[in-house]
């Protein structure tokens, strides 16, 4: 598929949403995650330093080694969880293909960090991203309000 504001050739609109979307809500969640630093850090911590951050960053030197003694297992286990899916995310590379796409649809690949293994960047995975952060985005609120 093509646009007119690019000659290459892309995703078609549905998986273009979706792709939107996964991206949106994992930044909603990181700033949502830096919020929640900010209220339990008193002084130690502003937005500007934070925002700076990857988000590997934030998990490991911030939550992980500040604050685990105060931020859920279960919320620092999945921003973990995403961190990592985002990251494929991120770094995939575009596909046309026969097997296992049929369509030949232009679609996203990536590979298992720190191996060779490969893999589609399905929908199913795509959906599976922004349900598990709407799953994080919930304890965050609820953390929040505690």
């Amino acid at each position: 598929m093509y646009e007119k504001y690019t000659r290459q050739s892309l995703p078609n609109d549905d998986y273009r949403e979706l792709l939107g979307s996964a991206i949106s809500v994992f930044n909603s969640n990181n700033a949502f995650i830096i919020e929640n630093i900010l209220k339990i850090s008193g002084d130690q911590h502003n937005w500007w330093e934070l925002i700076d951050r990857t988000s590997g960053n934030i998990l490991h030197k911030v939550m992980k080694e500040q604050y685990s003694d105060v931020i859920p297992e279960n919320i620092i286990s999945l921003f973990s969880e995403l961190v990592e899916q985002r990251d494929r995310i991120i770094h995939s590379f575009q596909i046309t293909g026969p097997e296992p796409n049929p369509d030949q649809e232009q679609l996203l690949a990536t590979k298992v960090k720190g191996s060779g293994e490969q893999f589609i960047i399905t929908r199913k995975y795509l959906l599976n991203f922004i349900q598990k952060n709407q799953t994080l985005f919930d304890l965050l609120y609820d953390f929040r309000n505690i």
